[in-house]
């Protein structure tokens, strides 16, 4: 699986000059967001899961629209590989975390759903996680702002 990734501008279209507070600016973001990722790692591995897990049951549950999440779709909100996206359930469902049920208007596919524990471990790694974000925010804002990226 290949990701779409917009390409640095080429010579043909114009860039605007950055300057040094520019760049400094732009480190300040990655490392705000890096310091927030290694967070969540953290917080899922001392709730004992996976960082790809947590992600997978709160795409589950955050799926837009509310609707059936099947592993194709986990596959497309991880950005990982469908046969990735396999092995993951399945561990998942074997840990307690998923069940897989087969769509009642198409047996080929498989509908995942969070457990009571699932739901349980996902209450509280978000929990932590919007507080995380709380305090953190203004961090974002400033930074946004600063870029000119906020309205």
């Amino acid at each position: 699986m290949t990701s779409t990734v917009k390409r640095p501008a080429t010579d043909r279209t114009r860039v605007r000059e950055l300057s040094l507070v520019d760049y400094q600016l732009l480190a300040e973001f990655r490392h705000v967001l890096a310091r927030f990722l290694t967070f969540s790692a953290e917080a899922a591995q001392a709730a004992g899961l996976a960082p790809r897990q947590h992600q997978a049951l709160l795409a589950i549950k955050g799926f837009p629209g509310g609707g059936a999440v099947t592993v194709g779709d986990l596959a497309a909100r991880l950005v990982i590989r469908h046969h990735s996206a396999v092995e993951l359930v399945d561990r998942m469902v074997e840990s307690g975390y998923l069940r897989r049920q087969s769509d009642a208007h198409d047996r080929r596919r498989a509908i995942l759903a969070l457990t009571p524990a699932g739901e349980r471990v996902l209450a509280e790694l978000s929990s932590v996680h919007r507080a995380e974000l709380r305090r953190i925010a203004p961090l974002f804002g400033t930074l946004a702002s600063r870029l000119g990226l906020s309205s």
